[in-house]
């Protein structure tokens, strides 16, 4: 029972940020001031987590870069959808990162000729042409992670379905006009509270009420109940590299 508390404490916080959140969107700057001061250990965390050391504040380009993107996440948060902000500001965080090394990358390759070795104030040499490399392997590498990460995240969802991957290689419509029939009742399910509530409540669809929305046959929509199910998941969850795969 002494886990209660801890419990509860987390329910508490939560909903403060959820409120904070909301009193942002409604245009308190002071608000979204106070959030990204009382966050910055978050965003200093996720920043060194993302890039495998330490990103220390005022010195590391990182840390900007983490912060611009934590204040992106506030924008665009979608405060109905029941998910984590701090998950979807995680991964806002991770994705501006991998923008800001490939472009590091794509500046440097910009880089005379003739400048690809320099000297810094302690005599040592920097060859440009490493960094570049570097860099643009360090993007592959966040992103690999990202997807690695999402993917995981995603057979979490789908197994409180009873969905496995292997299933979805076989479940997919094989015809154009049958797999986006199912991608649009998946869409319709993704937009609305009530479907999607159903949804993840009775871990079922809700086929009576989405036949008001709907122009496909019941029948169709039950043959396709899983695809359907995992599409709608990738798409009311923070799973960005997945959705850039669908939409």
């Amino acid at each position: 029972m002494g886990f209660i508390p801890f419990r509860r404490k987390q329910d508490d916080e939560i909903c403060d940020l959820q409120k904070k959140l909301e009193r942002i969107r409604a245009g308190d700057t002071k608000v979204r001031n106070q959030l990204l001061q009382e966050y910055i250990p978050f965003i200093a965390k996720s920043a060194s987590q993302a890039t495998g050391r330490y990103i220390r504040r005022g010195e590391d380009d990182e840390f900007s870069v983490a912060l611009s993107a934590f204040n992106e996440a506030i924008d665009h948060f979608d405060l109905k959808r029941g998910t984590s902000f701090l998950s979807f500001a995680d991964t806002v965080i991770k994705r501006r990162l991998i923008d800001f090394y490939r472009s590091k990358s794509a500046k440097d390759r910009d880089v005379p000729f003739t400048e690809f070795e320099v000297e810094d104030d302690e005599d040592n040499i920097i060859n440009y042409v490493e960094v570049q490399k570097s860099m643009e392997a360090h993007a592959v590498k966040l992103e690999e992670e990202q997807r690695r990460e999402e993917i995981e995240r995603y057979m979490e969802l789908l197994s409180a379905f009873n969905i496995t991957l292997e299933e979805l290689v076989e479940l997919s419509p094989k015809h154009v006009d049958a797999r986006q029939n199912a991608m649009e009742v998946a869409r319709i399910i993704a937009e609305r509270e009530e479907l999607r509530t159903y949804l993840y409540e009775k871990k079922s669809l809700p086929l009576k009420q989405l036949m008001q929305y709907v122009s496909v046959s019941r029948k169709t929509i039950e043959r396709q109940r899983k695809y359907i199910i995992a599409i709608t998941l990738i798409l009311t969850n923070d799973l960005n590299m997945l959705q850039e795969y669908i939409l």
